[in-house]
């Protein structure tokens, strides 16, 4: 059965994007990365929402915009909407229901990683129970605003087992288990 796999880059400070999603400052942090090219080819499907799916891309400008992990990774991805169009791209689907999408995205990821993207569909994931990993690659930058990793009011104490820790040039990985 697939696991869940909220895989992110974050500033030192804790932010996914800058203010208004902005991904602009992470261009500059994307490059050779082993770990994350040998996750491509363990990630059957993408859970996404929507913000992210119509969001900032930190590829904008070359030819892997619009495309993920750059255009590293193709395969079924599966958006959260409350907005469903009346057509979808190839290998897109398009669902109303969190728990929906979820359970169609572990089924079409076979054995493989549901990857999850975008600041709220990791939170729910979260709060569900339904996540399993978190892998975050903290890039050397402090944005001083935006999208936080996990934003829950109140707080919310989710223990985590580490997995490996990892080092490449331009990020530093942290790899956890939801315990």
């Amino acid at each position: 059965m697939a696991k869940v796999l909220y895989s992110v880059t974050m500033s030192l400070d804790g932010f996914i994007a800058g203010p208004g999603g902005d991904m602009s400052w992470m261009t500059e942090y994307l490059g050779p990365n082993a770990e994350i090219d040998e996750l491509i080819g363990r990630i059957g499907a993408l859970l996404v929402g929507r913000r992210t799916y119509d969001g900032d891309d930190p590829h904008k400008g070359d030819e892997g915009e619009g495309k993920a992990f750059g255009g590293g990774w193709e395969g079924p991805q599966f958006v959260v909407t409350h907005e469903i169009p009346s057509t979808a791209p190839p290998h897109t689907t398009f669902v109303d229901d969190f728990d929906t999408a979820l359970a169609q995205a572990r089924e079409a990821a076979g054995d493989k990683y549901v990857n999850v993207m975008g600041a709220s569909m990791g939170k729910q994931c979260l709060e569900s129970g339904q996540l399993d990993e978190v892998l975050t690659l903290i890039a050397p930058v402090l944005l001083g605003d935006g999208v936080p990793l996990f934003n829950h009011p109140g707080g919310h104490n989710t223990k985590l087992e580490r997995l490996s820790v990892g080092q490449v040039p331009l990020a530093t990985s942290l790899w956890f288990k939801v315990v």
